[in-house]
């Protein structure tokens, strides 16, 4: 019997799941970080993070309520059974999250995270060793810039990405499109916006120079003809990336978009499960995918996920402007990823994000450390949770 072997089989019966905690954290007026923590009768405690699955609405009490439920549904599965059980857990869980919309796909998925965790932390192993072992010890990061920019100008994005820049980040993106009119909106009004959204990007470009990439959210405003034509407009940026133009469902149109225009193509944000990103990856609609561990179906199905992509020549950039649980848990599993391309970091949204977790999350320079303590790595740190729970 191997080593592992024999940890596994110590720690499997003497660990079991007794509690769910949820902790939702202020960050600012329109992000709550939902933290969860799993506890076990042995005293270890394990995290994931369950944040964005209602948008900017993430905050109301309705909304919550519903959160919540589905986080104790889950909890089902787990409660009085070794964390160890992952396997059982995803193949009872996931009729459910694919079944309720994003809010069960992220509940399904936040537990799947801190099971991981839990796991690492019995066998005295990070996850990146239990997925394989890593092949890079940090990961570059993108810094979005959008939540953080005001005003939402041409001159604030312009300034904001000269921040970010100076702090050492060599990528950045931006939703400059953001409060697009929607269908139906007057001709004048829509124009506006595009010409604004243009303008920002432009802005952008000639505050940071030629070397670093920008890249820009579209979050799916645009129809096939106003995207082939605000792609064309944006040539001279050279942008990295144009994503979400239509969404990404609408697997045809964005094939017509990626088609027509120069730019590469990224998307997948919220989409659930290998077969969520097949027809991506399979019709060549865009060179990067963007799962999202929070809402993909967790840690495991994203390596699914990837190596289906890898199979199709395609990357792999996690979607990720959350909290710095959500953070930690893709750091271990881009590790592994031998198509990963860039992690994304929600940047500049809070001075005191670093201290959210202890050990601190470490970003120098537009990279992200791997942590090689067991688990993810690391715990809440109780004064901020103190200070900031909701």
């Amino acid at each position: 019997m191997t080593r592992r072997s024999l940890l596994y089989a110590f720690a499997r019966p003497r660990l079991k799941v007794t509690k769910l905690e949820v902790i939702p954290i202020r960050a600012t007026e329109r992000t709550v970080w939902l933290f969860i923590r799993l506890c076990t009768d042995r005293g270890l405690t394990g995290l994931g993070e369950a944040s964005d699955a209602f948008g900017f609405a993430s905050t109301s009490k309705v909304n919550a309520q519903k959160m919540e439920a589905e986080l104790n549904a889950f909890f089902e599965l787990v409660q009085g059974r070794s964390p160890l059980e992952i396997e059982p857990y995803r193949q009872q869980g996931e009729p459910r999250a694919r079944a309720g919309g994003l809010v069960a796909a992220t509940a399904y998925s936040a537990l799947e995270q801190a099971l991981w965790d839990l796991s690492g932390q019995a066998l005295s192993l990070p996850i990146h060793a239990l997925l394989g072992g890593a092949v890079r010890q940090s990961l570059p990061m993108y810094a979005n810039i959008n939540r953080t920019t005001k005003p939402r100008t041409p001159e604030g994005f312009a300034a904001t990405a000269k921040r970010a820049v100076a702090e050492g980040f060599g990528a950045l993106k931006a939703a400059p499109f953001d409060g697009f009119p929607p269908p139906g909106a007057g001709q004048a009004a829509i124009n506006q916006a595009t010409d604004l959204g243009i303008a920002c990007l432009e802005a952008i470009r000639a505050a940071v120079g030629p070397q670093t990439k920008i890249m820009v959210d579209c979050h799916s405003f645009f129809d096939v003809e106003r995207a082939v034509a605000v792609a064309r407009r944006l040539e001279p940026v050279k942008l990295a990336w144009y994503e979400e133009p239509v969404n990404p469902k609408r697997v045809e149109e964005t094939v017509e978009i990626r088609r027509r225009i120069q730019q590469p193509m990224a998307g997948g944000e919220v989409l659930f499960g290998v077969d969520g990103f097949a027809p991506l990856c399979q019709r060549r609609a865009v060179e990067v995918i963007m799962p999202d561990v929070k809402h993909c179906g967790g840690i495991r199905e994203m390596t699914h996920i990837a190596a289906m992509a890898r199979a199709e020549n395609v990357k792999v950039a996690p979607h990720n402007p959350a909290g710095p649980v959500s953070t930690a848990a893709s750091a271990h599993l881009c590790a592994t990823l031998a198509n990963f391309e860039i992690l994304e970091l929600q940047w500049g949204e809070v001075d005191w994000r670093s201290d959210v977790l202890s050990p601190p999350e470490q970003i120098q320079k537009g990279s992200l450390a791997i942590s090689e303590r067991p688990g993810l790595g690391h715990a809440l740190n109780a004064r901020i949770i103190q200070q900031r729970r909701i």
